[in-house]
């Protein structure tokens, strides 16, 4: 199979990994016999602009090369379409990567995934948390993680991971719980429940934050959102428990709480919602999952 695809770069992802990852994976491409453009717009909603005009061309694929704002962005222009999305992830979260054991910071690697899928015809259809006119692959985030990235976007200094472990010292130092009011559900079977919480994570997918599993059970292909609630706790409990966020084993401390639903409406003052790292907007947020919403571009071995 040839034609042409699309990649939809970032040069500043990963700290100017962006622009330099596109070479190796269009590279990869072409060597597979296809013939690759290159989308780069003068700001996120340039670019999205541009990504949704190459779709409407029939592009046969559209690449993001970057990290997952970048692949988060893609989404916004293929989702519900048909066009497959191929993720070359050189950001530094990468969590959408991950969800889909597709290779991270190997952008050549991940350029011959693409190719081979392309080739094989293999693509796979993914669920997305949608909200309002907005889809997300991973987790949205709110509360204590949300005030870490509204921290985190106004620090200057210092780069990277860094950035978000200090933001997140500082929010300790302030933690606090949120009254929430969280609708579990829709129609005559939803219930809605009044409580205090650290923080209220929604995934469609399983990790946030660069592999920090909040979700571990959600699964990309269950049609369902997992709503994960840290309930009140000490400083101290959440140190300890935070650790364990990252090998997912944190779901058996008595603070936190699970529940699996296709639609949550999620209420808090004060409280923006994060999704794939980039913010939606301030609570009320009510979040969707969309089943098979968008197809992506997948090793042709790896089990369904």
């Amino acid at each position: 199979m040839t034609g042409e695809i699309t990649l939809f770069v970032n040069p500043a992802a990963g700290r100017g990994r962006g622009a330099g990852a596109a070479r190796p994976a269009a590279r990869a491409l072409r060597e597979a016999g296809f013939a690759v453009r290159t989308v780069v717009g003068t700001d996120a909603a340039d670019a999205l602009d541009r990504a949704r005009a190459a779709v409407r061309d029939g592009t046969g694929a559209l690449i993001a090369v970057g990290g997952d704002g970048m692949a988060s962005l893609a989404l916004q222009a293929v989702a519900g379409t048909g066009t497959p999305l191929g993720v070359v992830a050189v950001g530094t979260g990468n969590d959408i990567a991950r969800a889909l054991d597709l290779p991270v910071r190997d952008p050549a690697g991940a350029g011959r995934v693409i190719a081979e899928a392309l080739k094989a015809g293999e693509s796979r259809a993914v669920d997305l948390g949608r909200v309002g006119g907005r889809w997300f692959g991973s987790v949205l985030a709110s509360g204590f993680d949300s005030r870490v990235n509204d921290r985190g976007n106004r620090m200057r200094w210092p780069a990277g991971r860094l950035r978000y472990d200090l933001a997140v010292l500082a929010e300790l130092a302030a933690l606090r719980t949120v009254p929430y009011r969280i609708t579990f559900g829709d129609g005559p079977g939803s219930e809605t429940r009044e409580l205090e919480a650290v923080l209220v994570a929604v995934g469609n997918g399983p990790s946030y934050g660069g592999g920090m599993r909040i979700c571990p059970g959600a699964r990309l292909d269950d049609g369902l959102l997992d709503v994960t609630v840290v309930g009140p706790c000490s400083r101290t409990t959440l140190l300890r428990v935070f650790p364990r966020v990252y090998a997912g084993t944190h779901l058996d401390h008595p603070a936190v709480t699970v529940r699996r639903v296709a639609k949550v409406t999620l209420r808090a003052a004060g409280v923006t919602g994060y999704a794939d790292g980039e913010p939606l907007g301030p609570l009320p947020l009510t979040v969707r999952a969309v089943p098979g919403a968008v197809r992506v571009l997948i090793p042709p071995l790896i089990p369904r």
